[in-house]
């Protein structure tokens, strides 16, 4: 049984340490200063003297952006022997990105260490120039688990003599399904190899390698697990699905000093959101895996010099971007799992500095933010989505801030100036203002002029409504809501009537639209509202209508009168109300009601008298009895009762009309 030791460390540290004061050699410290690194990081501060101190096997736990590839790259690096020219450290990174990020910043620590070699290896690149590479000899091999699976069965690296293993975003390379080739690959290193896992988040395929490859491994978690990185602000905006694209222009828009990626969850909603965005006038571009690596490359070298402010990339591609400064994240569908949102919210707030992640949502998937806000220990704040007047605000004072901070270049300008002071001298300063404004914001003036309003309403929770003594509505009352008259008619649920079958019956028997309000059904009878100016049209027709051979009386309800003893059922008043109103005979109505029961079998007609001999009956006597009555049915109607048929159809094809 394998037993892993964790200690928890928590971010906000308590001791302020030097790189130097952590024993990392002078070499390095001389490099890492010119890079501008002035104080470890938290992950760094912990795990740094570990790994220089113990033979011990690692899993850390720190967000996007703290500093990992240094935690491990400095000690790494103090610790190979130059002298020994095979992979003495393997490091696998899930993307190309990453891998050719860590080489760098590995090449970068050992600026001052001579003969130390680095070899990156990755797919979408040509593989005979990194075999090449690799057999003039590499100390340290940074790879993509797939590539790195090819060239070992090509035998063109040997991971034999390999002492060290690092695996870093850990949880993405599960994720993109290379734990099978990890198995294979770790399966050509010495088993007394030392195993560090470093990834931000914690899930279980990661436990269950940590209980299969490693010993006594040891935990640091910088904060909590899953948690989101301190410094982002977390944000969302609720539009219909159908306006996504439009609050993503919004947002754009009234922040124009933004500089972040747009993550989509599909490489063709990547590809048709940036190409929207660059034909809208954006300056945008996509990432996604269906562009070759000369493709991603050219599209990196232009984000990271700002050359692009919006870069559009799927979850994959953007894993390990080195670009700091980033102001906002946008997911412009969030993501079907936790981890997955934290990595993307920890590409902005790096090293220190504040971010935003942007969220836009539609009422669906408000369930998706409550779960993410649980897992990540963070909170959403609701945002509505700009109007037009504040984005048209937003830009006019970002163009003020600019002229105030633009710098003149006297020299280079002044030849150029007396001709414009003279064709511009008959505009005062008002009226020159107002025309440099024009020029620069007629168009977006004229785009967001007539733009609606696309934010979702706040969900008001539901009021649960209270019935009482004085409540108008309360179920049995004549009166009715504005606009509309309560008509009774003298249907209910004893005969089977429903709302769809009023509604049927009016549709059948009054012409034109009418608009029917609150049905209320009983047993004996039932209260409709119906509008106003139609209200005496109806009960006209449906004095002459009939349910299923039932006669129909209808009248305008009596504010003043309760039918059928207040709705309560057993005393017999609705009834003997029914009777007294309908202008039907008793005798009429039970000779109508015998000469129905007279078509029916037997069985049917007299229930009692059909049971007691159902009980007397043998089983075969009931059979012969049955086929006699099929067949008599048969002979009657041919087999087939074609009136009711015809009879349900055209009910049927008026109901839908």
């Amino acid at each position: 049984m394998i037993r892993i030791a964790r200690a928890s460390i928590i971010h906000t540290r308590i001791s302020m340490k030097t790189f130097e004061e952590l024993g990392i050699q002078p070499a390095i410290l001389q490099a890492i200063d010119e890079m501008g690194y002035e104080s470890p990081m938290p992950v760094q501060e912990a795990v740094i003297p570990l790994l220089l101190g113990e033979e011990t096997d690692l899993i850390a736990l720190a967000q996007t952006g703290t500093g990992k590839t240094a935690a491990f790259g400095l000690p790494l690096l103090q610790r190979i022997d130059s002298e020994k020219l095979y992979p003495q450290a393997l490091i696998m990174a899930p993307t190309r990105e990453l891998c050719l990020q860590i080489a760098g910043d590995l090449a970068d620590y050992a600026k001052y260490m001579p003969g130390i070699h680095i070899t990156p290896v990755y797919g979408g690149a040509n593989i005979e120039v990194q075999i090449r590479a690799l057999r003039k000899g590499s100390h340290v091999v940074v790879a993509t688990p797939g590539r790195l699976l090819d060239l070992i069965n090509r035998q063109c690296v040997s991971l034999s003599k390999t002492t060290t293993v690092i695996m870093d975003e850990a949880d993405e390379m599960l994720n993109m399904g290379f734990l099978d080739s990890i198995n294979e690959i770790l399966a050509f290193v010495p088993e007394n190899r030392k195993m560090l896992l470093f990834s931000a988040t914690m899930p279980s395929g990661i436990e269950q390698i940590a209980r299969t490859y490693m010993n006594n491994a040891k935990e640091i978690v910088v904060g909590s697990r899953n948690e989101g990185a301190e410094n982002v602000r977390h944000v969302y905006y609720m539009v219909k699905a159908n306006d996504k694209y439009l609050a993503l222009k919004r947002i754009a828009d009234y922040c124009p000093d933004i500089y972040g990626i747009i993550f989509c969850r599909t490489r063709r909603e990547t590809q048709e959101i940036a190409d929207a965005l660059i034909s809208d006038g954006y300056n945008a571009e996509s990432l996604h895996g269906d562009l070759s690596q000369m493709q991603r490359d050219l599209v990196m070298q232009k984000f990271r010099v700002r050359n692009i402010q919006l870069l559009v990339a799927t979850d994959v591609a953007a894993r390990g971007l080195d670009v700091t400064d980033l102001t906002h994240v946008i997911n412009y569908g969030l993501p079907d799992d936790i981890e997955t949102y934290t990595h993307r919210s920890g590409r902005t707030g790096r090293a220190g500095k504040s971010g935003i992640s942007v969220s836009i949502v539609h009422s669906r998937e408000k369930g998706k933010i409550r779960a993410i806000e649980k897992i990540i220990g963070k909170t959403f704040e609701r945002e509505h989505i700009p109007t037009g007047k504040q984005i048209c605000e937003k830009q006019l004072y970002n163009l003020v801030d600019r002229i105030e901070k633009v710098e003149v270049n006297e020299a280079e300008i002044e030849p150029l100036l007396p001709p414009i002071f003279r064709r511009l001298s008959w505009l005062d300063d008002q009226d020159l203002i107002r025309r440099f404004i024009s020029l620069e914001f007629n168009r977006l003036l004229e785009y967001y002029r007539d733009a609606p309003d696309i934010d979702l309403p706040e969900e008001k929770p539901r009021e649960r409504k209270t019935k009482g003594k004085d409540d108008p509505r309360e179920k049995g009352s004549c009166q009715a809501e504005q606009g509309f008259v309560r008509v009774y008619i003298n249907q209910g649920k004893a005969t089977g009537c429903t709302p769809y079958n009023i509604l049927d019956l009016i549709n059948d028997n009054v012409p034109g639209r009418i608009n029917i309000g609150r049905i209320d059904l009983f047993t004996g009878y039932s209260l409709i509202d119906v509008e106003e100016k139609f209200a005496r049209r109806v009960v006209a027709a449906l004095k002459h209508a009939d349910f299923y051979g039932n006669r129909i009386y209808a009248e305008i309800a009596d504010p003043n009168k309760k039918y059928g003893g207040e709705g309560k059922r057993g005393k017999g008043k609705s009834r003997e109300r029914d009777e007294q109103a309908a202008p039907v005979r008793g005798k009429e109505r039970r000779n109508e009601r015998t000469q129905r029961n007279e078509e029916k079998p037997r069985k049917e007609r007299n229930s009692r008298r059909g049971e007691a001999r159902w009980e007397q009956e043998t089983r075969p006597e009931r059979r012969n009895r049955r086929r006699e009555s099929d067949n008599a049915a048969s002979d009657n109607t041919g087999g087939f009762n074609y009136e009711i048929f015809n009879n349900t159809k055209n009910k049927a094809r008026k109901r839908r009309k």
